[in-house]
């Protein structure tokens, strides 16, 4: 049967993906983001799974403000990078495992989670900067990707709850799928930030290393943060952490299982205007 081996978390500022894409990323301003992420390329090269579930949220890009899913799974075979304003970032189109990701839409709707299915969808630098983040820039991605997509842009958004929930049911689907799949599900978006109005540029070092302490050791406590507490403390932007509850919730120890080992973890500050946070949970 397949099984979730790892959990991902790390943010996903387009700026980021510029300075790849740009070849700056040994430029002093860009470095210590860069360097951070080398432990993790060098984990992931030898822990290359068969599937990522990559939780993430479009940024008005395929799915603009008329339609906007609460959760929705991309089940193609293949997604085309979007342009975003200024062309598709020079990257690979991500391959999809539709076998697995049909199944997990059955499984999870059976559940009880309204998941919309999607069979065409262009993805944004909030799927393809974690992509790079970790794997460079390789003429393919080295494994079949499932984007996962989460409102995290109109209000209203999905509880922490509801999305450790989601998670918990994607664990259960893959479990149950039946090929020996090693399967890893990433959570991206986030730190603290805040892109507008008077409180433009907010950065909450505290409340960061406090949800990272707290999604490794505490997550179902972490689940009962409200919305309003993200606000006030990590932005208007910083809701998107939600979504790293979703991987979090796939993980053994949240369904009874033994603890997840933390393979690496590294926070920076910051990042364009944001803060970057990363951790990996094995």
């Amino acid at each position: 049967m397949a099984h979730v081996s790892a959990s991902v978390y790390t943010s996903h500022v387009p700026a980021i993906g510029v300075a790849i894409d740009l070849g700056k990323t040994d430029e002093p301003y860009w470095r210590p983001v860069f360097d951070g992420y080398q432990p993790s390329r060098k984990w992931i090269a030898e822990q290359i799974p068969d599937v990522i579930v990559l939780v993430y949220n479009d940024h008005a890009t395929s799915f603009s403000l008329d339609m906007i899913p609460t959760f929705a799974i991309g089940t193609a075979a293949r997604f085309e990078v979007a342009d975003e304003g200024w062309g598709p970032r020079p990257v690979p189109p991500v391959i999809g495992h539709p076998a697995l990701a049909a199944h997990i839409a059955q499984s999870v709707i059976q559940q009880d989670f309204d998941l919309t299915i999607v069979n065409k969808l262009d993805v944004d630098h909030g799927l393809t900067v974690p992509l790079s983040l970790m794997f460079g820039q390789p003429d393919k991605w080295p494994c079949p990707v499932i984007p996962l997509a989460v409102n995290v842009v109109q209000y209203p958004a999905p509880s922490g709850r509801r999305c450790l929930e989601l998670g918990k049911a994607i664990g259960r689907a893959i479990a149950s799928f039946d090929e020996p799949l090693d399967v890893q599900i990433w959570g991206t978006g986030g730190m603290s930030h805040q892109l507008q109005g008077p409180r433009a540029g907010l950065i909450n070092s505290k409340f960061d290393q406090d949800f990272l302490d707290q999604l490794i050791a505490e997550p179902e406590r972490l689940a009962a943060t409200p919305h309003i507490e993200y606000l006030r403390e990590a932005g208007s932007e910083g809701i998107e952490l939600v979504m790293w509850l979703v991987a979090r919730g796939a993980m053994a120890d949240v369904a009874g299982g033994s603890a997840p080992t933390v393979r690496h973890r590294f926070y920076h500050v910051p990042a364009s205007n944001t803060a970057v946070g990363h951790l990996i949970l094995e």
